[in-house]
């Protein structure tokens, strides 16, 4: 093949064409004549020469038969059976006196075994049927042979599922059936329907994705296996043609197969390339290992390929490759949340001044996130020194987690230090808090509990949905109890929340949590209260700092379900 690779399909169907085109007329043109002759000379016909051979030719005798279709030393149906590639016997009907065929007799039979443990037909030669072959009569196979010789019917490839029992033991194999009428006489065939070595062949093919096909390009005959078929969504018994190859090509890998064929072509082997198709819309890898069947005259007229199925694998690259980007997408972007949840922790949950101090006060406080990873969450606090001499107090959480809630978080903290500046009572603000919760396009809720110190030393808090601050005097700890607990912020727009008051006294500790500290899964919140008072009281005796990171230490307290915070402040 010495003319240019084709630049489209159609171009390389016509090279396909044309060498196939040649390659018959060559073949005719020396089928024609002997080796040579010359040119005019017409070759004998090998079916001719076959016939005239003298008797002194043959090879062989032929075996001992009792078909009696045909005189002695002459040849008869009974001489081709050793011809035929599969189990043969040619079976003489034995009738009844009513007219039936309870059996046949084997009158002449090959030397081909279809099952290891059968015997060879032509050493059960004079037997009848049924004594050579027991399970016929249960397969249904003796009724099928007489359907034969009643009807003139062939039987074309009925499947015999053959049971018998021999030597002690049961064996049982699939068998092909087919029988003709010749004469009175039947001649029957048979195999197996898939030998063992064919099915674990199969079974090989589908396990490593793997499949061949051959093209006679002479015949035209396309033959596949049961694994190339599978790659190819095409059913085994039509097979596509090269030029339907050429039409599921990947336009992109066009110039690739055509130099795969011309090589194949060329009788240069084995040839391999990497090809593409487009199969029922899905793009399919395959690697083709081509190597062609050549003539005394060195042309290919036969191309077997091999083909093994990289799809699979491609594809588990492509989604690795995927999750691979996608992990680095979200671990890039992990890190920048948790670097923008830093900064914002350190903005929103700072140390405590000394101004605190300054009025006899001692604060501490602590965050622990739910996720190790997260920085912050929902759960705040506030406690500051305000312009007028008050001290806001206050803790919240926010709903949710991540940045959306460390967002909210934010703007209620911020919203809430920005109303405590109008020197107006704890429920007012928390009544003007819920309002701007609701107002929040985002529907998400939040609970708070805010108040202040005055000079008094007189906590006035309001309570939006939070669990009550824990009052740890003389030992004991126990709930604030609240003039009224309003619902959560955000749930009930125009909701006023009131003030209550409670008057501290030296040495008196305030701890103001998040449900993170008291709600357990399966467990009433009730529960979770009281074990973290009796916690509070049992370190009665440690400093806030102390008190505040042993209650955070202790598993029974945080159990970390969700982000905990805590507040202590003590009158000093």
């Amino acid at each position: 093949m010495n003319f240019p690779l084709p630049d489209s399909v159609d171009a390389l169907k016509d090279m396909i064409g044309r060498e196939v085109t040649s390659l018959r007329a060559a073949v005719r043109r020396n089928a024609e004549r002997p080796p040579g002759a010359p040119a005019g000379t017409e070759r004998a016909s090998p079916v001719r020469s076959l016939a005239v051979l003298p008797p002194s030719a043959e090879t062989s005798e032929a075996s001992p038969c009792l078909c009696g279709s045909h005189e002695p030393g002459a040849r008869g149906v009974c001489s081709i059976l050793a011809a035929i590639p599969a189990s043969a016997v040619l079976l003489e009907p034995l009738w009844n006196e009513s007219g039936g065929i309870p059996d046949f007799r084997i009158v002449a039979g090959n030397r081909i075994r279809s099952a290891d443990w059968l015997e060879e037909p032509d050493h059960q030669v004079g037997q009848r049927f049924l004594e050579a072959r027991p399970g016929a009569a249960d397969s249904g196979l003796l009724a099928a042979l007489t359907d034969v010789v009643g009807t003139g019917k062939s039987l074309n490839g009925q499947v015999v599922d053959y049971t018998e029992q021999r030597l002690g033991r049961i064996h049982r194999t699939p068998l092909l059936y087919t029988a003709a009428r010749c004469g009175e006489q039947l001649l029957v065939t048979w195999r197996p329907l898939q030998s063992t070595a064919e099915m674990m062949t199969i079974d090989a093919q589908f396990i490593a994705s793997m499949g061949w096909g051959n093209w006679d390009l002479l015949s035209g005959k396309v033959t596949w296996s049961e694994g190339l078929s599978r790659i190819l969504h095409a059913d085994v018994r039509m097979p596509w043609s090269l030029e339907q190859l050429c039409d599921a090509l990947l336009p992109d890998d066009l110039t690739a197969f055509a130099e795969f064929l011309t090589s194949v072509l060329a009788g240069e082997e084995p040839a391999w390339t990497r090809i593409r198709f487009v199969v029922l819309g899905e793009v399919r890898t395959l690697d083709l290992l081509g190597r062609p069947a050549t003539g005394t005259d060195g042309r290919a007229w036969a191309l077997n390929l091999v083909a093994r199925d990289l799809t699979p694998q491609i594809r588990s690259r492509r989604r690795l490759a995927e999750t691979e980007r996608e992990t680095d997408l979200l671990r890039r972007q992990t890190e920048a949340e948790r670097r923008i949840a830093d900064t914002l922790r350190e903005a929103i949950l700072p140390t405590h001044s000394e101004a605190l101090a300054a009025v006899g006060l001692t604060v501490a406080a602590s965050y622990r996130p739910a996720e190790p990873e997260a920085a912050v969450g929902g759960d705040w606090y506030k406690c500051r020194l305000l312009p007028d001499g008050r001290v806001l107090v206050a803790i919240g959480d926010a709903s949710g987690h991540g940045l959306e809630a460390v967002a909210r978080m934010a703007q209620q903290r911020h919203a809430l230090a920005g109303l405590a500046q109008t020197g107006a009572s704890a429920g007012e603000i928390t009544t003007w808090l819920n309002e701007l919760v609701c107002s929040d396009p985002a529907g998400q809720t939040a609970t708070v509990v805010a108040g202040h110190l005055d000079d008094e030393k007189v906590l006035h808090w309001a309570d939006a949905g939070h669990p009550a601050p824990l009052l740890l005097r003389d030992g004991r700890a126990e709930p604030l109890e609240a003039k009224q607990r309003g619902p959560l912020l955000g749930a009930l727009p125009g909701y006023a929340y009131e003030t209550s008051s409670v008057p501290l006294l030296p040495g008196d500790l305030l701890v103001l949590y998040t449900d993170g500290m008291v709600e357990h899964r399966g467990e009433d919140v009730t529960v979770g209260i009281g074990r973290l008072a009796e916690a509070v009281a049992a370190s009665s005796h440690l400093e806030p700092r102390e008190l505040i990171d042993a209650l955070l230490a202790d598993p029974e307290i945080a159990g970390h379900e969700d982000d905990a915070c805590v507040l202590g402040i003590r009158v000093d």
